[in-house]
């Protein structure tokens, strides 16, 4: 296959849209002579703060020396970025190669009348493929939006089960109640692994420690960070036996993702990993990850945050108050049409002086921003549409003044486009 059959294919593959479920996924597995059996992975499920602990994890495995597999989504810019051996993304050649296996192994699939596969359930078993070829020791492994019928949920043998905060999103396929959601999401729980969660809600908790209890695993909580210090340089707090951890990733949530990542090395070193508490301070240190209250400019501060939905928008706020308690910014807001895009303008538009909604594009879930910008004015009084995101941040940094800052939220499939513009700002 060349390069465009390969990239046609994708598109394909992109087009039959997403589904739950595991039949597709696991008979591709199988094809490939299931890949995902012996891997050992890190599965981390949850509402928000997934890639947040999925980077601080991949960067002290890092530091520890442990050569091991990242997977996560979606793409900022390239599909190829979410598949990487320790920070390094598959090149090209092996790329192109896996989606040649892929696309041999679904002709067979059709020619037995069985299922076909999604784009993310494809990506799936080629990750998978990637780490087992490469040797990894372990793999990090982001699930896609679910749990128990999430593409990522053939992984069979499991050490460490995370689970990030859990609220409400995606509810047409995971459930109509926040424990309706909870209980989908601990399907992801195997039996024997160690399972570490963030601080949940009553009920979630419950709920994910009774699975736990069922499938024989040691269930523990990520501790709470002490004594934090914020700032837009660094970040830094205290955490008991290991003294004052630093991190490079702002946001009020951030020392909450940092104090989960640790209860899941924590866990790691029981499942017999080498993790000294030096590579693990030295890799939260390093820890980057974009899309999570990243700074891209400081004069004046241009901030993106993928927030899209209420929990996010209520963590953005709560960093918003911290670091610009005086409020007054512009919020820069593009959405998709699924998600709780006038919860988030109403917990934002308090602190906002102005709202300027895009459309993101090439995406056709993408909530056209003048539909945006008609919700928002019944939040936020000075509120236009632009015509393009880089047209969107001209206008706010206009209204800023180059002085009150730029909040960029919302879907984060916009966002490497608004970081390219922000790039060529002086």
């Amino acid at each position: 296959m060349t390069a465009s059959d390969i990239a046609e294919y994708i598109r394909e593959l992109k087009s039959r849209g997403s589904r739950p479920g595991l039949d597709a996924v696991s008979a591709l597995a199988e094809k490939m002579g299931n890949p995902q059996r012996g891997l050992k992975a890190v599965h981390i499920a949850g509402t928000n703060g997934k890639g947040s602990v999925l980077a601080y994890l991949c960067a002290v495995l890092k530091a520890a020396g442990i050569k091991s597999g990242c997977f996560y989504s979606p793409a900022m810019k390239d599909d190829r970025e979410t598949v990487c051996t320790g920070a390094r993304q598959i090149s090209l050649k092996d790329w192109n190669g896996y989606w040649e296996k892929i696309k041999a192994a679904e002709e067979e699939l059709d020619s037995e009348e069985k299922p076909l596969p999604t784009f993310f359930e494809a990506l799936t078993v080629l990750a998978f493929m990637y780490f087992r070829d490469k040797g990894c020791e372990t793999a990090i492994v982001e699930c896609g939006m679910g749990g128990a019928e999430d593409a990522t949920n053939i992984l069979t043998d499991t050490a460490v089960c995370v689970f990030t905060p859990i609220a409400c999103d995606h509810m047409q396929w995971l459930g109509n109640t926040i424990e309706a959601i909870a209980a989908t999401k601990s399907g992801i729980i195997k039996p024997g692994a160690y399972v570490v969660s963030a601080k949940q809600r009553a009920s979630v908790n419950r709920i994910l420690k009774e699975r736990a209890e069922e499938e024989g695993c040691c269930y523990t909580e990520a501790d709470i960070p002490e004594k934090i210090q914020y700032s837009l340089s660094a970040t830094s707090f205290t955490l008991k036996p290991y003294g004052r951890i630093r991190i490079k990733l702002e946001g009020s949530y951030q020392p909450g993702n940092a104090a989960l990542a640790i209860k899941a090395v924590e866990a790691l070193r029981s499942a017999g990993f080498d993790i000294s508490d030096k590579a693990l301070k030295e890799g939260l240190k390093d820890a980057e990850w974009y899309g999570r209250f990243s700074i891209l400019h400081k004069k004046p501060y241009i901030i993106a945050d993928g927030a899209h939905n209420e929990a996010g928008a209520l963590a953005l706020k709560e960093s918003l108050d911290i670091y610009f308690p005086e409020g007054g910014y512009i919020l820069l807001m593009g959405v998709l049409k699924d998600k709780e895009y006038e919860k988030i303008i109403r917990i934002l538009g308090s602190g906002a002086s102005y709202l300027v909604t895009v459309t993101p594009p090439g995406n056709p879930r993408a909530l056209d921003g003048y539909e945006l910008a008609e919700c928002g004015a019944k939040y936020i009084k000075n509120t236009t549409a632009a015509g393009s995101v880089e047209e969107g941040l001209e206008m706010a940094l206009l209204l800023s003044g180059c002085e009150k800052p730029v909040i960029a939220c919302g879907s984060l499939s916009w966002l490497e486009r608004l970081k390219e513009a922000a790039g060529t700002l002086r």
